[in-house]
């Protein structure tokens, strides 16, 4: 018999090119933790550029440290300084809402990623999408468009804490880091000097946020859009390459 003749473009090189993307998914997912380590790192990262960008111009608002938002508003219901009340008024309600919709979403999915946190990580990066083509297109926003803007990435800087809370990770919330720096230090040899410190991912989370705050003021000297879409095709890669984590077990529709 005659060997059936392949057909066209069935070549090895072609066959190992298709096979190629299983082979990715089977890597990340047999390192499903240190990828979903790794990629909350990079959106703690993404953090400290939308707090830096926020803070500097949109008048003092944190938009993903709610912590340093209540202290803001805290101080300015007393009229000190000039504070603003508005802005993190309106990003702490912003933030609450969207870490109420990442809550009811994920609601009853086992810890770890699924559809549905790729579906929420997905609209955070909408959301930041949306805001940075508003600033490019509008440059300096008029007062009510920016606390529109404030609002919005409260709303996804909650989507994300939410989403990520969920995953799990240990000591890397995304969005703070005082009780990162906390474990840091009482399980370090000055404290506790715990058996099995995670000293690594701690100081990581800390320095991400510092670099990423470094990074949101540098593109300032672009544009507050800048910063924005920085964060944007961040959220966006972490959200693809979190997707492909999933196997078949965790698919819960």
């Amino acid at each position: 018999m005659h060997p059936r003749p392949s057909r066209i473009g069935d070549s090895p090189g072609r066959r190992s090119r298709m096979n190629r993307p299983t082979s990715v998914k089977h890597r990340l997912r047999t390192r499903r933790a240190d990828v979903h380590l790794t990629l909350m790192l990079v959106l703690t990262f993404s953090t400290g550029v939308i707090d830096a960008v926020g803070y500097l111009a949109l008048d003092r608002v944190f938009t993903a440290n709610m912590t340093g938002n209540v202290v803001i508003l805290g101080m300015a219901l007393t009229g000190a300084d000039g504070l603003p009340v508005a802005g993190p008024a309106l990003a702490l309600v912003g933030f609450v809402a969207g870490a109420a919709i990442a809550g009811r979403a994920v609601r009853g999915e086992c810890a770890g990623w699924s559809r549905r946190s790729t579906a929420v990580f997905g609209a955070t990066a909408a959301v930041l999408a949306a805001v940075a083509i508003v600033a490019g297109a509008m440059g300096t926003p008029p007062e009510p468009v920016a606390l529109a803007v404030t609002t919005s990435l409260g709303i996804a800087m909650g989507m994300q804490a939410g989403t990520a809370r969920h995953l799990a990770v240990k000591d890397v919330t995304t969005v703070v880091v005082t009780s990162t720096l906390a474990g840091l230090a009482a399980d370090s040899w000055l404290g506790g000097r715990a058996s099995a410190h995670p000293w690594r991912r701690r100081v990581g989370a800390v320095v991400l946020i510092c670099a990423g705050a470094s990074v949101g003021a540098a593109t300032l000297h672009v544009g507050f859009w800048l910063g924005v879409t920085v964060s944007a095709v961040l959220t966006i890669a972490v959200t693809i390459a979190g997707h492909l984590t999933i196997g078949e077990e965790d698919d819960h529709g």
